[in-house]
């Protein structure tokens, strides 16, 4: 029976996730989106259902979010784990506070934490306020975030005015102490009449002692970082067995391409530096992909020129500036430009396939959710790490394997594309 169960709002944060558990101990499946039918998890200790409800109304999110609460209670899951982006991506709307009570009162818990902390990938969270490497959230390019712009640092403030509950704070100074004081804060917090708490996280070991401190808990929220403190939970109590992710992982046969939709500081870095050393890159036109057909047809037509004229893969683009992506959804609106760029990418990926690309590497979590829909990817294996947050994957069911490295756009250094390629060569 699972042990664990995941509710990511977006893909990318599924396969963050589903990639910590792994290095951890857990056999771990990724399932995208709820299953509409019977499904078998390969005796998976833990199950990440990717949804792709960050960015949708909070109303949706919610139905969408207890939908696959249902699934993932039909499947055994023990804990349930809510995971969103490690920069606390949402807005004054939502859709993080929404979802984290409407599981709440689902499961019947009072109290609940909420951490997105990952010093590994330059998250810390210290008296409440969200750090991206050393910077303030609302001083990192995560301020100009095309979808969800994060202007305020203080998470207790930003998670209360999404809430109805209230929002409190286990501060550093209890961290730090260990999991016992953690434990004795958060029920203090619960008598108090709390319902959420912010927990501040500044290195690994605080996530291993929060993790402890709330082994019993049947609900918990965070980025990916606090998954790693709840494995060696199941492990203690006798529920994990031994378990390597890379032992048969292998790569199919055919050849490779990247997609890239994220318009991050990271992935416009990773553009660049891919250009740099050779890869042959297109850029699309977001204005023209408005005016019809031409644009993507002009990108097929280029891949299809491509595949094969240098040892490394083609890489095509819808990444901007964020002037340029102010001024695209200025002239065609927030939800109907990131629509037009999604369905271009969808498009691209199914003609990739027909080509033969059994390979792909994509930036950005809303073009990764397009491009294993257009895929048709049911579910995936997690296999060897690329960077912190991002393994290379494989899909398990559907018509043919693929192998899928599905990258957040925000993770990755810049040499990240060049990296991921020459793995999948070994």
């Amino acid at each position: 029976m699972t042990l664990l169960g995941c509710i990511a709002d977006d893909l990318t944060g599924a396969t963050d996730i589903a990639l910590n558990l792994v290095r951890n101990g857990m056999k771990t499946v990724q399932v995208a989106g709820v299953p509409e039918s019977q499904v078998d998890l390969d005796g998976a200790d833990a199950v990440v259902v990717a949804l792709k409800s960050r960015t949708i109304p909070a109303r949706a999110a919610v139905e969408q979010s207890l939908n696959a609460l249902d699934f993932l209670l039909s499947a055994g899951a023990e804990q349930i784990f809510f995971k969103y982006c490690s920069t606390f991506d949402s807005t004054d709307q939502g859709n993080i506070g929404p979802v984290l009570e409407a599981l709440q009162h689902k499961l019947a818990c009072d109290v609940t934490i909420a951490c997105p902390a990952f010093p590994e990938a330059g998250r810390s969270l210290f008296q409440g306020h969200l750090f991206v490497n050393g910077r303030l959230l609302s001083e990192s390019s995560l301020r100009d975030h095309p979808l969800t712009p994060m202007r305020d640092p203080d998470l207790v403030k930003v998670l209360q005015r999404q809430s109805g509950g209230q929002v409190g704070l286990v501060p550093w100074e209890v961290v730090r102490t260990g999991h016992a004081a953690i434990a004795q804060k958060i029920e203090a917090a619960r008598t108090e009449g709390k319902t959420l708490l912010i927990v501040d996280a500044i290195v690994d070991d605080d996530l291993r002692a929060i993790g402890q401190a709330v082994a019993s808990h049947k609900l918990l929220s965070g980025g990916s970082g606090l998954a790693i403190g709840l494995p060696e939970n199941f492990r203690r109590a006798g529920k994990l067995h031994p378990y390597d992710p890379v032992a048969g992982f292998d790569y199919p046969s055919g050849a490779g391409a990247i997609l890239a939709g994220s318009c991050s500081a990271a992935t416009r870095e990773q553009i660049k530096n891919a250009i740099t050393v050779g890869f042959p890159a297109l850029q699309l036109d977001p204005f023209k992909l408005a005016k019809g057909s031409a644009e993507v047809q002009r990108a097929c037509d280029w891949l299809s020129e491509r595949l094969d004229e240098t040892g490394l893969p083609p890489l095509v683009y819808s990444t901007a500036s964020p002037d340029e992506v102010r001024d695209f959804q200025v002239e065609y609106g927030r939800d109907r430009a990131g629509k037009l760029v999604e369905e271009a990418h969808k498009t691209l990926a199914r003609h990739l396939f027909g080509l033969g690309v059994r390979r792909f590497m994509v930036a950005g979590g809303e073009t990764s959710g397009a491009v294993v829909e257009a895929l048709g990817v049911p579910m995936l294996e997690i296999g060897p790490e690329i960077a912190p947050g991002v393994p290379w994957t494989r899909s398990i069911g559907g018509d043919e394997t693929v192998a899928l490295a599905l990258k957040s756009g925000n993770f990755g250094d810049a040499d990240f594309f060049s990296k991921a390629w020459g793995m999948s060569q070994q």
